[in-house]
């Protein structure tokens, strides 16, 4: 999309300086995605806090242990 705004050059200036783009517009998307990512990070965290996530140590438990299956038995569900 092609835009027309006035950005003050000293913001300007900051922003290539800090992005590094190759050119204006890639460092204007550069900073518009960073701000994005920033906001949706922040409205996660908003939800998160208002509605905790539950974790039940039951469930967390099974996670953390690793299966104990031995390599043959591996092999045999293979070849079954």
């Amino acid at each position: 999309m092609k835009i027309t705004a006035n950005i003050p050059d000293d913001i300007i200036n900051d922003i290539q300086e800090y992005t590094g783009g190759k050119n204006l517009t890639e460092s204007i998307v550069m900073v518009l995605a960073d701000w994005l990512y920033g906001k949706r990070i922040a409205i996660l965290n908003e939800r998160i806090a208002k509605n905790p996530i539950d974790f039940h140590e039951e469930m967390s438990e099974s996670i953390r242990t690793p299966a104990t299956r031995t390599p043959a038995t591996r092999t045999q569900t293979i070849i079954e």
